[in-house]
């Protein structure tokens, strides 16, 4: 049996409750825990105002993080949630304040698009484009990349925006 070839995937990382920084570190030292999945590169830490949430909530620390990964999208988003939910997450409201949020951003070249009863999984992330705080910490770390449905490399998305 052959081994899978690792995909590279970025993970959008944030968190504006507690020590934020502790909590990205936290869930960077869980996603690389298993042989399926390593760490390869993180972008600086970015502070930005909560986006979508109550007027009065915590500025937001966040990156994106390089991993390359032999589990399939699924399994990676489901393991996502597990690192969540294993640093104290719990979801309540939409854009409510948070210890941590892991997003898959990217799966290799890959375009997903599946509602499920084990949660939603749409790849690259549907609002990635239009995100500074993502889009930022993704350009510095591949800022030739090309999203895979806007067809435009990240510093130009990131360039677009206002």
């Amino acid at each position: 049996m052959t081994t899978p070839q690792p995909i590279t995937a970025y993970i959008a990382l944030g968190s504006n409750l507690g020590d934020r920084e502790r909590n990205l570190r936290d869930a960077l030292r869980a996603l690389g825990a298993n042989a399926d999945t390593r760490v390869i590169r993180v972008s600086r830490l970015l502070k930005n105002p909560a986006v979508g949430g109550p007027a009065d909530s915590p500025a937001f620390l966040n990156a994106v993080a390089e991993a390359a990964t032999t589990l399939k999208a699924r399994a990676l988003l489901t393991r996502l949630l597990d690192i969540e939910r294993g640093l104290g997450r719990t979801r309540r409201a939409k854009w409510e304040p948070r210890l941590i949020d892991l997003d898959l951003l990217l799966y290799g070249d890959a375009v997903i698009s599946r509602a499920s009863r084990d949660g939603d999984l749409f790849v690259p992330h549907p609002l990635m484009h239009v995100r500074r705080f993502v889009l930022e910490p993704l350009a510095e770390l591949a800022p030739d990349l090309v999203h895979p449905t806007l067809h435009l490399p990240i510093r130009e998305l990131l360039r677009r925006l206002p």
